[in-house]
């Protein structure tokens, strides 16, 4: 499959010039080095120890050959001709917008922000964790609300999350109705009624002025504006529903409520919305970052992510996520949420545009879509048609005034417009930040089919009143910190993103070597696309003949990720791998239904799984049954067998995780599979570590009925700070009549149990990433990724195992695509941890391992298949560096509590300080190996005291001279 040329680099598949080459990091000559110290001759060889005979293909993936970056650019481009851009006034939450360039070219096109991983190690994370402080703040002064997370998936999916913390908080066996506004956006409904119906919520759509609150009402939801416009007053709907002891909850456009009083203002107790109008592409539904944001009361059951103002060991202030024992892999089917990253990359230039703008920005922004909007709405009364609401912001639903609605619709179409259908003789009209005065004479002579009757938009505009009647007039200032003041120029701001960029540590600087979480290339060919206006400027309900490319795209990667697993059909709707998990055990749920065995509501879940697993379960209306595993690591097969057997008629599916959470490809997965079959019962996979199976195994062959991919990880989505992600589920053709459907767009199976996101499919515009990765790699370039993946696990377990003990090995004592080291032994005799380690390898300019998952104390190390044989050198180099050091605390040479690893990391202000008392030298502390002198990433925080920031929980932006030095 390889060959050497004359420089000693291998050639990849097909020659050296493929795409292939530029992604897998080890060239010829570093693979069969590693391949000695392994102890393999081949890959083939290697490939033959680690994976079970049983299981392996037989076959070659029947992929397309592959294409180099060039040829992939220009197939993307037609496709991405093929979608016409039509100008949108359909609303329901999308809407166009302007991305100012330098947040353009500074943040999403940048993978100094694009290739961060979640920002769990907070030290090397400052810039991110500042920017979604910034998100934070933005929409607690928007929303008028005492708390805020640092987003969410989108705004479907976040309203499904307050009608669950309602339930959370206020429900029990006799409060389980959930009313929601019968003008709340369609999609949005269809994501609650799927949610509240695996949990037994009985959702009730209706007008607020005719719901019933009696005693089992457990909450409320509402929109503002309605997605036919509507702005009212709900002060007296909170009273009464907080009379009835109940919680209301407000879907909210963020740029309206710089105009409306805030919700906070006057009684809801969850706010939640959608921030893609701030500079997100619509990118055919998204990724958007949704906002959720409540009262201080319900911080614990607030789901997603809190990002929150600490102290480092300096006493500086440093910002982390708050409130972590929250989280799901620590309280795993206890969770508030299954919640695990949400949209961080798209929450940052939400935040972002606030701070380029400003409030008056905002304000100036939101006036001249409100005023455009009154006008428009004048110009067609006086035209003779039927304008409702009367109160509005940026929308209108327009009863035609002769010949219906769909001769208008269809005018719209033929001068390049999409408006939005309602009915036969009615259609709505949003307006954005994009629409101009042309536009809406435009609009109007659509309308009265040809020149506008009622005058033009700019003499209109002058005689419309903007503003709103008390109470729903904002009153109250926001965004009043001085982040929202001080960058108006793109020097200053560009200045303000490159001093942020460089706090955080991505994959521009280093390996990320995180175990489950595969920190591969995002290459800059996959990227390029995602910005093209044929990709970004789409809206996700425009007519399907106007999507042509967009469909072709889905078609053919629905093709390739069945090919890969074996399965028959695909849904590309979950918008993130926690979402994959859930959606899979949905379309079990409806499988069994279906064919009458709707008791089935056990789900089994191995000891080791990710901590999403059970929070999925439990979010799906199972009942979690955990399976022990093994002093090997493996699921433990006869605790599984009698488990099984003693829920033989409730059992309804096992979450597997292969290869295993602990880097292993079990022997037994087939018994595994069979057990849970004969009982009745579904398997559902895990893919986060699909990594490990591309082109080499097929998860379809060895009794899986469903799984999802992390597109985030595998192929090559990158992940953004934090997210976006993507989760499609692939399924056995028996499930694919219950993929997940649409409200608003025919899509998934026939017996399909509603949406499980805002969008047809998922987040679309960052589908051409992984597209593009799979048609450069090819069958064969997609088979020696797995393989070196698998390579490069084992070369650092092997360099690494006689400094520190590598946990679990399966088959002839190989790792997977993963190894554990443990560091436990060390602890009673040192003191030092693994957080000990994690922290210093910083000072080696390393973000750390994957830390205490899936065993407490351990270390989890992924290096990927894209980094060289130095990279994994100079980290294992790091790592041997640590246990010298941690020889000499058990020596007694360095002190037990005031060493290196105790005081890491080291900042360049300790480190020049006139206050130097450490009892090691400062070279010592701050370059600790030969390569931190040539390059030094240096951590802009010491280390960050969590409890504290938990006891004082800050999170937004604190006055400015609290971030003065004391």
């Amino acid at each position: 499959m390889t060959r050497t040329h004359a420089s000693g680099h291998a050639s990849r598949p097909e020659d050296a010039d493929g795409f292939a080459r530029r992604h897998i990091g080890p060239g010829g000559d570093e693979i069969a080095a590693m391949l000695r110290a392994t102890g393999h001759a081949s890959l083939e060889a290697l490939t033959d120890a680690a994976i079970p005979e049983s299981i392996r293909m037989d076959r070659p993936l029947a992929l397309d050959p592959p294409c180099d970056e060039a040829a992939v650019l220009a197939e993307l481009a037609a496709l991405a001709s093929r979608n016409q851009l039509f100008k949108s006034f359909i609303g329901m939450g999308y809407h166009d917008c302007v991305t100012p360039p330098v947040l353009l070219r500074n943040i999403l096109e940048n993978p100094g922000w694009y290739t961060a991983y979640t920002p769990y190690q907070a030290e090397v994370a400052q810039g991110r964790l500042e920017a979604l402080l910034n998100f934070q703040t933005m929409i607690m002064d928007l929303t008028g609300m005492e708390l805020a997370n640092a987003s969410l998936l989108d705004e479907g999916t976040a309203a499904a999350e307050a009608m669950a913390m309602c339930h959370a908080v206020k429900g029990g066996p006799d409060r389980n109705r959930f009313l929601v506004a019968a003008d709340c956006h369609p999609q949005t409904i269809d994501v609650v009624r799927t949610r509240a119906r695996m949990r037994g919520i009985e959702v009730v759509v209706a007008n607020p002025d005719d719901w019933e609150l009696g005693p089992d009402v457990c909450g409320g939801l509402v929109q503002v504006p309605g997605t036919d416009g509507t702005v009212r007053a709900y002060a007296d709907l909170a009273q009464r529903l907080h009379d009835a002891d109940a919680l209301l909850a407000v879907a909210a456009d963020p740029l309206a409520l710089t105009v409306l009083e805030p919700p906070g203002a006057w009684g809801a107790d969850i706010a939640v919305g959608s921030t893609q109008r701030f500079g997100v592409p619509m990118g055919f539904g998204g990724p958007h970052a949704a906002y959720f944001a409540t009262r201080e009361a319900y911080r614990r059951q607030m789901p997603g992510r809190i990002v929150g103002v600490s102290r480092d060991a300096e006493g500086r202030p440093a910002v982390r996520l708050a409130l972590q024992t929250r989280e799901q892999h620590i309280r795993r089917e206890k969770a508030t949420s299954n919640i695990c990253t949400a949209q961080v990359l798209l929450a940052v230039i939400a935040s972002m545009y606030a701070v380029y703008h400003g409030p008056e920005g905002l304000l100036a922004i939101a006036r001249r879509v409100h005023r455009r909007t009154l006008a428009l709405a004048e110009g067609l009364r006086r035209a003779g048609h039927g304008v409702s609401p009367d109160t509005v912001f940026d929308t209108v639903t327009v009863r035609v005034r002769s010949g219906g609605a769909a001769a208008v619709l269809e005018r719209a179409r033929h001068h390049g417009m999409n408006l939005r259908p309602v009915d036969d003789e009615r259609v709505g009209i949003t307006l954005d930040e994009t629409t101009t005065l042309q536009d809406v004479d435009a609009l109007l002579a659509v309308f009265d089919g040809g020149e506008p009757s009622a005058g033009r938009a700019r003499d209109l505009e002058r005689e419309v009143e903007p503003g709103y009647p008390p109470p729903l007039a904002r009153t109250s200032p926001f965004l009043e910190h001085p982040v929202f003041h001080r960058y108006r120029s793109e020097t200053e701001m560009m200045r303000y993103l490159k001093r942020l960029e460089a706090r955080d540590l991505s994959l521009t600087t280093s390996m990320i070597p995180l175990g489950s979480c595969t920190m591969k290339l995002n290459a800059a060919a996959q990227m390029l696309p995602i910005t093209w206006p044929g990709f970004a400027r789409l809206h996700p309900f425009a007519p399907a003949e106007q999507t042509q490319g967009y469909l072709e795209l889905f078609d053919r990667l629905e093709r390739w990720l069945a090919e890969i697993t074996g399965f028959a059909a695909v849904s590309l709707q979950p918008n993130s791998g926690a979402q994959g998990e859930y959606t899979g055990l949905v379309v079990i749920r409806g499988y069994h239904e279906h064919t009458g065995q709707g008791q089935r509501d056990v789900c089994l879940i191995p000891a080791s799984a990710h901590g999403t697993n059970p929070a999925s379960a439990v979010m799906a209306g199972l009942r979690v049954v955990v399976v022990a595993t093994d002093q090997h690591g493996n699921i433990d097969v006869a605790d599984l067998r009698a488990k099984a057997e003693a829920n033989a008629e409730h059992l309804a599916a096992l979450m597997v995780t292969y290869p295993s959470t602990h880097g292993i490809f079990e022997a037994e997965i087939r018994t595994v599979c069979d057990i849970v079959h004969q009982n009745g019962g579904q398997v559902y996979l895990d893919g986060a570590n699909m990594n490990a199976m591309v082109g080499l195994v097929q998860p379809a062959a060895f009794g899986t009925d469903v799984c999802h991919l992390n597109l985030h990880k595998t192929f090559c989505i990158p992940h953004g700070g934090g997210g976006p992600g993507m989760g499609p589920i692939c399924v056995a053709a028996h499930l694919a009549p219950y993929l997940p459907g649409h409200a608003v767009v025919a899509t998934g199976g026939p017996h399909g149990l509603g949406a499980v996101s805002a969008a047809p499919w998922g987040s679309p515009s960052i589908l051409p990433i992984s597209y593009a990765y799979i048609r450069m790699m090819g069958a064969d370039g997609l088979r020696l990724a797995t393989q070196v993946a698998i390579l490069s696990a084992n070369y650092c377990a092997t360099r690494l195992e006689e400094h520190f003990p590598v946990l679990y090995r399966g088959l002839a004592g190989t790792v997977a695509h993963e190894c554990i080291i443990d560091p436990r032994p060390l602890k009673a005799e040192t003191g030092v941890t693994e957080m000990d380690i994690a922290k210093r390898l910083m000072d080696f300019g390393f973000h750390a391992p994957t830390v205490s998952f899936p065993v407490a104390g351990t270390l989890m190390i992924e290096p990927t298949e894209s980094e060289s044989k130095a990279e994994l050198d100079r980290f294992c180099d790091a790592l041997i560096a640590i246990r010298a050091e941690i020889a000499a605390v058990a020596a007694g040479v360095s002190d037990r509590e005031r060493n290196p690893l105790k005081m890491a990391p080291h900042t360049a202000a300790a480190v020049v300080g006139d206050d130097w008392d450490r009892p090691y030298g400062r070279e010592q502390g701050a370059f600790p190996a030969p390569w931190t002198r040539e390059h030094k990433f240096w951590p802009s925080v010491a280390r960050i005291d969590d409890p504290y920031g938990d006891r004082h929980l800050i999170c937004a932006c604190p006055p400015v001279e609290d971030y003065e030095a004391p």
